[in-house]
């Protein structure tokens, strides 16, 4: 996860400071992570490299059964963590090389990355994308202080997509992997993008704000060593309304207990059973 000018790490998840002094405000992942149960989808694939990483090291691993067993254990559970820690990782670096590009700015020589970058710089150049004129904004903060939410738009970006190639401003969130097809999209992508889309003013570098500008499409570019493709998302007022209700049950788990008083049975009180027939 990249790391935004004014969002910090809280026990709770991301939230941002408002540069204006308001409140703090939940960020949009914050919210999908913490309300969107993905559960179904991780389970197995967590249970699959687990399984995986053991069968690679079989024999290495049954000696260690009985002499390192707390030790195995504590590693086969951190096996699917170490995963998506080094995917979280990679994303971010590709995101911070792909604004760089956008930019002009140096690029951190890193070979992992290098070809997912490559496949940014195909993607501009097959849509002609010329930095001056077409980059309205990359990497920059949303804010909706009325819902209590921001979050960071990874590009807005003119493409000739429209009728009769009209150009059309888009707002595009970058994906990287190593695994998934470039066409494969989650539907809660579709969340994100709903309430960047909506949000009410963007922030600028030096923390003046301006209006957030009218979208006119939104989308996802997945970019993989090998490929890459965008995928439009249908981000509308509906997925929109969506990401509201995931806004409230966030807050409200966010301000629920964690524990409660046991409830004692009343001083005095007899137990009555049933008597047998």
């Amino acid at each position: 996860m990249t790391n935004p000018k004014h969002a910090r790490e809280t026990e709770r998840g991301r939230y941002y400071t408002d540069p204006a002094g308001g409140p703090d405000l939940v960020s949009v992942t914050n919210v999908i992570d913490t309300a969107v149960n993905k559960t179904m989808a991780l389970v197995p694939w967590g249970v699959k490299l687990t399984v995986e990483y053991t069968l690679d090291r079989w024999n290495v691993l049954t000696d260690r059964v009985t002499d390192d067993r707390t030790e195995l254990v504590k590693e086969l559970k951190a096996v699917h963590k170490d995963v998506r820690e080094r995917a979280a990782d990679l994303g971010d670096r590709v995101h911070n090389a792909a604004e760089a590009q956008l930019l002009g700015a140096p690029i951190a020589d890193d070979p992992e990355v290098a070809p997912y970058l490559a496949q940014f710089d195909l993607w501009l150049k097959s849509w002609g994308v010329n930095f001056d004129d077409d980059v309205e904004a990359t990497e920059i903060t949303v804010l909706h202080r009325r819902l209590g939410y921001a979050g960071t738009a990874d590009l807005m970006v003119w493409l000739p997509s429209g009728p009769g190639r009209k150009r059309e401003l888009w707002l595009i969130d970058y994906k990287s992997s190593a695994t998934r097809r470039a066409s494969s999209v989650y539907p809660e992508n579709t969340l994100q993008l709903a309430a960047l889309r909506y949000a009410e003013t963007v922030l600028l570098p030096d923390d003046t704000e301006e209006p957030m500008p009218h979208i006119e499409r939104t989308g996802v570019l997945n970019l993989r060593a090998k490929s890459h493709a965008l995928v439009p998302m249908p981000a509308d007022r509906t997925a929109h309304r969506a990401f509201r209700g995931a806004l409230e049950t966030t807050r409200w788990l966010h301000a629920a207990k964690s524990s409660y008083p046991a409830l004692k049975a009343p001083e005095g009180a007899t137990r009555t059973t049933r008597k047998a027939a």
